[in-house]
């Protein structure tokens, strides 16, 4: 980092990190929502410093998929994303089939909803994640989020490219040793050694070998970590460059005040893009934008339906681990129902509710502020409880006020 860079880096760790939220598009684009004491995250469409943090188990509103707690920098693929958007645009728009995504190291889920929020609605997005216990809470918080075209897989970087699918856009977040972790996370610094920095590099390399072989001509890498050692990045990218004839580094204009770094390789002056704390308002990442060369020839749209048919998987897709989403936020167009604050806590906790009267019987939406929470099956005397087991809040505490992050000005929660 050089003497200077060091030592606002280690000054950063007498600071409080800062606390950032990313709003999801599609349920919070109402303009009478309103986040008090925030200030924007200047490269992120919707994400937000938060003034402290506040305690986001308690707020149903997050359980509905209304916001992401996501670190800021990695809020940095947003306008990476909007520098790209017309990538895979030629002069005949109509011409060009739905872009296909991957996510292929995607758990918890913070970049890949992003990703999704970010692409075209008609694009078909996998976010993978080759740990079933991690890709299970990918698939939380992806049916959280909400969106269709998306789907979760459970599959090793080796079983995707054996299936043949192929992509316009690879997302590569690949596993690291943690070091932009540090001040966030005292067990990474335990956990830290120069051996797991050598295992790292060496299977970051082979993930993206499978990844390029899995993107289309003309489509987009993204490698990001959140570590800093240049091994692990700018080397990475040195050797890539050098491994694959066809691929190129995409530069992103960013702006002076955002105070990203770039290279720390001596020698290396591609375009690579670093968050440091103490010097950028957010924990540590690195990320480079990578192009595979030769452009395809425009292939037409698809027929039938935008969407992915309920059970259908094509011969590749069949050959690939695809979770399934519980029922658990609603869209089977049965009665829909406002709970109060301590209700909404009370069915995220997994307790059964006594409904109002007149509630028809059967399958019941349960809402909060007008947002789905999940359902419940009303037998009458009481609703059973229909959230995933999974799923629930632990603690057995209940606030008796609701601390909103995000207020409505035209509702009253309690």
């Amino acid at each position: 980092m050089g003497e200077e860079r060091f030592e606002r880096y280690l000054q950063s760790f007498e600071e409080e990190p800062p606390v950032s939220i990313r709003l999801n598009p599609e349920k919070m684009a109402d303009d009478s929502w309103q986040i008090e004491e925030a200030t924007p995250v200047p490269w992120c469409r919707g994400g937000y410093y938060l003034k402290q943090r506040p305690s986001f188990t308690m707020d149903p509103l997050l359980h509905a998929g209304c916001y992401y707690v996501q670190e800021a920098a990695s809020m940095f693929l947003d306008e990476v994303l909007r520098q790209m958007h017309n990538a895979f645009v030629n002069h005949e728009p109509s011409a060009i089939r739905p872009l296909t995504s991957l996510d292929l190291c995607a758990a918890p889920g913070g970049k890949s909803t992003l990703l999704r929020a970010a692409l075209p609605k008609d694009c078909v997005l996998y976010s993978n994640e080759p740990i079933r216990n991690r890709a299970n809470i990918l698939l939380e918080n992806v049916t959280k989020w909400g969106y269709e075209n998306h789907l979760v897989t459970n599959n090793y970087p080796k079983d995707y490219r054996k299936s043949k699918l192929m992509f316009d856009l690879i997302l590569c977040d690949v596993p690291c040793s943690g070091e932009g972790m540090f001040r966030k996370d005292e067990a990474t610094i335990r956990e830290w050694s120069e051996q797991n920095v050598e295992k790292c590099w060496q299977l970051q390399r082979d993930i993206v070998d499978d990844a390029w072989a899995c993107l289309n001509a003309g489509g987009l890498l993204i490698y990001s970590t959140c570590t800093f050692n240049t091994k692990e990045n700018e080397e990475n990218i040195r050797y890539f460059l050098q491994q694959y004839d066809d691929m190129e580094v995409v530069p992103i204009d960013i702006r002076p005040e955002w105070n990203i770094t770039g290279s720390l390789l001596e020698g290396f002056h591609e375009a690579v893009y670093r968050f440091i704390p103490g010097i950028t308002r957010s924990e540590g990442l690195f990320m480079c934008v990578l192009k595979k060369k030769t452009l395809p020839h425009p292939l037409p749209a698809r027929e039938g339906s935008k969407k992915t048919p309920k059970g259908h998987k094509g011969k590749e897709e069949s050959l690939l681990n695809t979770l399934s989403s519980p029922p658990s936020q609603g869209g089977d167009g049965g009665e829909s129902l406002n709970l109060t604050y301590q209700q909404a806590i009370a069915y995220l906790r997994g307790e059964a509710l006594v409904l109002p009267e007149g509630t028809p019987r059967g399958m019941v939406e349960v809402c909060f502020m007008g947002h789905p929470l999940g359902l419940m099956k009303n037998i009458g005397t009481r609703a059973n409880n229909l959230y995933p087991k999974e799923w629930r809040i632990r603690t057995t505490h209940i606030p008796n006020d609701y601390e909103a992050i995000l207020r409505h000005t035209e509702q009253n929660p309690d």
